[in-house]
C-alpha cells in the first residue's frame, strides 16, 4: 500500500510537471509573439525614419536655391519648407506601411528652423491575448530618429586635406604653411636656433601605424583624429628651440596646440572651410558675399571678415542660420542679438551690445578666428561657436547633442550655395 501511495504521489508530481511545462511554453509563446510584435515595431520605425531622412538629404540642397534677400521670386528648383517636410513625412509614411505598421506619426524636432534636418517616427500597435473568451491588449510603441549629419567621425571627414603639399626638410606640409615656416626657420636661425621638424601631414593611413606602434591616445591620435591630417601642424624642435618657439612662433601666425606638447605647433591662417564647388556670388553687384546676405549687413560682414582673416560666406551663413539677420533676435536660451551671444560670451570677448548688429558681426567673426585657430576645421569650429569649445575639445567631433549637429549641417549647407550639392556633403543617420 506504501508503494502504491508513492506512485500516486509520483503520478500527481508528474501531472504537475506536466502542466507547468505546458503553461510555461504557452507564456513563452505569447512573450515570444509580443516580443516579435515590439521588434517588427521598431524595425518599422529605424527604416521609416531613415527612408523620411534620405528624402530631405535628396531634397536639401534645394533649401538653399537661391534664398535671395533681394530678388522678387526664387528659382526654379528652390523647394519652400513646407514641400522639403512633406518629401520626408511622405517618404516616412510610405515605408513605414510597407513594414507593417498602420499607425505612424512623423514629427520633425526642429521644424522650427529654416532648414530641418532631423525626423522622428513613432509606431503604434497592439499585441492581443486571448485567454478563452477573454481577450485582453496591451500597447507596443517604437520611436525612431534619424538626422542629416557632417559625414562620419567630423575630425576624420571634415576638414582632411587633400589639396598640393609642398616639401620642407623631408616632410609634406600646405605650401602656404611652408612659406610661413621659412620666415619662422629664418628668424629662429638669426637668434642661432636651427629649427628641425619632426613630422609633418601625415594621412590616415599613416596615423594608423603610428598608432599600432604606439596604442595611447595621450599622446597619439589614433587614425582621423590627428590634426596633422590637416597639412597644418608641424612638430618641430629640437628640445632647444621650444622656449623660441614659445615665445616667437605666434608672430608667424603659428600655435602651441596642447599645453602638453611643446614641439607641436599648428598654422592658424586659411583654416579650410570647403565649401561645396559651384558656391556662387552675387553676379550683378560684384561681390563675394553670397545673394542671401541683406544689403544692409553686407559692408560689416566684409569688413570683419578682412580685418579677421574669417571666411564672409562662413560669416553670412552663420548670420543666417542663428538669427535670420535679424538684428533684435532673442533665444529661448537668452542668446541675443543677430550673432546670438549669450551674456557672457560677449562680456568675454568685449561686445558691449549684442543688439548693435556691426559690433556684434565683428565679435562673431573674432571669436570664429579663436576657434579656427583652436580646431582648424570650419565643422569643428562652428561646433565650438554652437556648443562651447569645451564640447568639442573634449571629442574632438561635433557633439552629438541633439542640437549641434543639426546647426553645423545647415551652415555647411548654406555654404554649398544655391543647388550645389550640399545633401551629398551629409550622411544620413540613424540617431535614436
Amino acid at each position: 500500500m506504501r508503494l502504491r501511495a508513492q506512485a500516486g504521489q509520483a503520478s500527481v508530481l508528474m501531472v504537475g510537471a506536466l502542466v507547468a511545462v505546458v503553461l510555461g511554453a504557452l507564456v513563452l509563446a505569447l512573450v515570444g509573439r509580443g516580443g516579435g510584435r515590439e521588434a517588427r515595431a521598431q524595425r518599422a520605425a529605424d527604416l521609416a525614419a531613415l527612408a523620411g531622412a534620405g528624402a530631405m538629404h535628396d531634397a536639401y540642397a534645394r533649401l538653399f536655391e537661391p534664398v535671395f534677400a533681394d530678388h522678387a521670386r526664387p528659382g526654379p528648383r528652390n523647394l519652400p519648407k513646407a514641400a522639403y517636410l512633406a518629401l520626408g513625412r511622405a517618404a516616412a509614411q510610405r515605408v513605414a506601411e510597407a513594414n507593417g505598421a498602420h499607425a505612424a506619426r512623423v514629427a520633425f524636432p526642429d521644424a522650427r528652423s529654416f532648414a530641418p534636418v532631423r525626423i522622428r517616427v513613432t509606431v503604434r500597435d497592439r499585441f492581443e491575448i486571448r485567454t478563452g473568451a477573454a481577450r485582453r491588449s496591451a500597447p507596443i510603441a517604437a520611436s525612431a530618429d534619424a538626422e542629416l549629419v557632417p559625414p562620419g567621425d567630423i575630425a576624420a571627414s571634415g576638414g582632411g586635406y587633400d589639396g598640393p603639399l609642398a616639401e620642407r626638410q623631408g616632410e609634406r606640409m600646405r605650401p602656404d604653411v611652408a612659406r610661413a615656416f621659412d620666415r619662422l626657420e629664418r628668424a629662429a636661425r638669426a637668434d642661432g636656433i636651427a629649427l628641425l621638424i619632426i613630422s609633418g601631414f601625415r594621412s590616415d593611413a599613416e596615423q594608423a601605424v603610428l598608432f599600432a606602434r604606439h596604442p595611447d591616445p595621450r599622446w597619439v591620435a589614433p587614425p582621423g583624429r590627428s590634426l596633422h591630417r590637416l597639412g597644418t601642424e608641424l612638430d618641430l624642435g629640437p628640445l632647444a628651440a621650444y622656449g623660441w618657439l614659445a615665445a616667437h612662433a605666434d608672430r608667424f601666425h603659428f600655435v602651441q596646440r596642447y599645453s602638453w606638447e611643446p614641439w607641436h605647433y599648428g598654422y592658424t591662417l586659411n583654416a579650410r572651410s570647403s565649401p561645396p564647388p559651384g558656391a556662387h556670388a552675387d553676379g550683378e553687384g560684384g561681390s563675394s558675399l553670397p545673394s542671401f546676405v541683406p544689403a544692409a549687413f553686407a559692408p560689416a560682414i566684409a569688413s570683419a571678415a578682412q580685418r579677421w582673416n574669417v571666411s564672409a560666406t562662413l560669416l553670412a551663413a552663420q548670420l543666417y542660420a542663428e538669427s535670420n539677420f535679424n538684428p533684435f533676435a532673442v533665444s529661448r536660451a537668452g542668446a541675443q542679438g543677430i550673432a546670438q551671444f549669450m551674456p557672457g560670451t560677449a562680456a568675454a570677448i568685449g561686445l558691449r551690445d549684442p543688439f548693435d548688429a556691426e559690433h556684434a558681426i565683428d565679435a562673431q567673426a573674432h571669436l570664429m578666428r579663436d576657434l579656427l585657430r583652436r580646431f582648424p576645421a570650419v565643422p569643428l569650429a562652428l561646433a565650438a561657436y554652437n556648443a562651447g569649445a569645451d564640447a568639442v575639445a573634449g571629442c574632438g567631433c561635433v557633439p552629438a547633442n541633439g542640437e549641434t549637429p543639426g546647426y553645423v549641417a545647415r551652415i555647411l549647407g548654406l555654404m554649398g550655395g544655391a543647388g550645389a550639392g550640399t545633401g551629398g556633403g551629409l550622411e544620413v543617420r540613424l540617431v535614436r
